[in-house]
């Protein structure tokens, strides 16, 4: 449904994005944020499901600040690859991709950010910085090292309870630190959203994308 195209940020980095177009009139816009595998097949069907739903979605390709066209897979090479990765690009720098990706599908009406694993730190950090109406957080678990920054727009977030990378301790932090954010927890690993993974869990996935339309649906709709 999508296809790649070329933006640029305001610091004058050329970066490329998934952009699916809403097949009727759009409802809104929402902006996915990776997980360190890249835009991959996953974060691109994300996207695509998104605009099904009636927005128009877009993700930008944050690797690009590293060099073009990464998709990575979930082999443990890969994992410490795509880590690699993230540590080379300072928070700033993604928050300029996203920003310049809001102003791309902003056109269509109030924009959620939606993220995975890094990307949800990160739609954690849009929710501070950027002007977006909602964001939705799947297991990010950096946040935690971002709690001096409050947010300005209501949070969703989603973790699994046997995930290894985010003990309950840290969810709690968050929590602390987000007394209105709305937290749902689900009998599932880490990456649980995604069906190329070995820890995907559907019954999982489906209530929390679920969760996630009827949140944005709600916030979008909100005076």
């Amino acid at each position: 449904m999508g296809e790649f195209t070329t933006l640029m940020a305001r610091d004058g980095h050329e970066f490329n994005a998934w952009l699916s177009p809403a097949p009727a009139g759009a409802r809104g816009a929402v902006v996915i944020a990776q997980e360190i595998f890249g835009v991959n097949r996953h974060i691109r069907r994300v996207a695509d499901d998104y605009a099904a739903q009636g927005y128009v979605t877009i993700a930008p390709c944050l690797f690009d600040r590293i060099r073009r066209g990464i998709e990575l897979g979930y082999s443990e090479k890969e994992v410490q690859e795509g880590r690699g990765y993230r540590l080379q690009i300072p928070k700033e720098k993604s928050m300029l991709d996203l920003a310049a990706s809001i102003n791309v599908v902003k056109h269509a009406g109030r924009v959620a950010v939606v993220g995975y694993c890094w990307g949800g730190t990160l739609a954690y950090l849009a929710a501070c910085e950027l002007p977006v109406s909602c964001a939705i957080a799947y297991y990010g678990g950096q946040i935690k090292d971002h709690l001096a920054k409050s947010p300005r727009r209501p949070v969703m977030y989603h973790f699994g309870e046997k995930d290894p990378h985010i003990p309950a301790g840290d969810i709690d932090r968050i929590r602390a630190a987000d007394p209105d954010g709305i937290f749902h927890l689900y009998p599932a690993d880490h990456g649980f959203n995604c069906e190329d993974r070995g820890t995907y869990d559907a019954a999982s996935a489906q209530l929390a994308r679920e969760r996630s339309l009827a949140f944005i649906a709600e916030r979008f709709a909100s005076k």
